[in-house]
């Protein structure tokens, strides 16, 4: 009898430490609630304000920051499948990323309670894009004193790319021999245009999907169609508004899929021609021209085997820039093709990191920045 007297008495104690426990952990992580529609938040990307309290990301890339006090911070997020990662960096240290793995639905992500006394620096990123589908931004917890400041200034200049899975960053973080379509290995913010952009102290939106093409994809959508969304997520009838925000500066990475599909698995029948793959490329980069009259443009290629020794699509691109040039003179366009190193895989970080030095370098030589 002493002993089931001992074990109820145990039993009731250690309900009372859980119910203890969750209780100071919910209250470690009570305190000042900032709205999504703050004036102090500074988003960057295709973002659907349409729901100003209550904004929603889908594209890789796509960040929001902020200044501010208190010894915490957490994020509220609405994941809608549950697939998506986020970094958060505190204090621009970008070495030492805390990483939210998103749950479906809402959910507050604590991120830190440790922080010292004074003024701090959040940079909130998606590492993951519309193939995890979107994530609804719930709101911002700071610490029961903290505040919101004043927020960063902007980068000086501007940039946009529009490319696939290497952009996106597809396995960039995976073991070099291990698979790379795992999303929890998929990081944007560590691509050859992240790199450079933070680089050239640029803001970035980087326009991408996994498995996308000029002239065909691994799915029923393509560039052409689906560039100008305001949703990454699937083949939509969103509409991006080209007037919120203008490139200085655009850089195209496509036709890497192409080269997969048109040559090795046949997939367009008839087999389209020379011309024809050079004439899709044009007429792309023709309605990117269209949207962005004064930008410099950039038609790159890789670094996965597209621009292998002896391949034709660095060709393709090279006889679209020069028709394009021809046809209109004072044409602000160039070419750069990043090295097929002769690793089968998606680029792993350190390739991204020697693309961005190319680039960077090409764009100190033909920009200034």
């Amino acid at each position: 009898m002493k002993n089931l007297l001992f074990r109820m008495q145990s039993i009731r104690l250690a309900a009372v430490l859980l119910l203890l426990g969750q209780w100071t952990c919910l209250t470690a992580w009570a305190g000042t609630t900032i709205a999504p529609d703050n004036s102090r938040l500074q988003y960057t990307g295709r973002i659907d304000f349409a729901k100003p309290a209550a904004p929603e990301v889908s594209w890789a890339g796509t960040s929001v920051t902020a200044n501010f006090t208190g010894s915490s911070l957490a994020f509220i997020l609405d994941d809608h499948g549950g697939k998506n990662f986020f970094n958060v960096f505190i204090d621009e240290d970008y070495a030492h990323p805390f990483i939210i793995g998103c749950v479906p639905g809402e959910k507050t992500y604590a991120v830190t309670n440790t922080l010292a006394p004074g003024r701090h620096k959040f940079l909130l990123t998606k590492r993951t894009e519309g193939g995890e589908g979107s994530t609804v931004i719930k709101g911002v917890v700071l610490a029961e004193k903290g505040k919101l400041l004043a927020p960063p200034a902007r980068p000086k200049h501007r940039m946009e790319i529009f490319g696939d899975s290497i952009t996106s960053g597809m396995g960039n973080e995976s073991p070099d021999d291990g698979p790379d379509d795992l999303a929890k290995d998929k990081n944007q913010f560590m691509t050859y245009g992240a790199i450079a952009a933070r680089e050239l102290n640029a803001e970035l939106h980087a326009t991408s999907q996994s498995g996308i093409g000029v002239m065909v994809s691994w799915f029923d959508f393509i560039m052409p169609q689906f560039y100008d969304q305001l949703s990454a997520v699937g083949n939509n009838d969103t509409h991006w508004d080209f007037s919120q925000w203008t490139p200085e500066l655009v850089l195209i990475n496509l036709f890497q899929n192409d080269k997969w599909l048109v040559d090795r698995e046949k997939r367009l029948q008839p087999m389209p021609t020379d011309e024809q793959r050079i004439q899709a490329y044009v007429d792309f980069v023709k309605s990117i021209r269209n949207k962005y009259p004064r930008a410099y443009i950039v038609c790159a290629l890789g670094s996965m085997d597209a621009t292998e020794p002896g391949s034709k699509w660095p060709g393709y691109i090279t006889a679209a820039v020069a028709q394009m040039k021809q046809e209109t003179p004072k044409e602000k366009m160039d070419t750069l093709f990043f090295d097929f190193t002769g690793y089968g895989q998606h680029p792993r970080v350190k390739q991204h990191q020697a693309n961005a030095a190319k680039l960077v370098a090409f764009v100190r030589d033909k920009m200034g920045w």
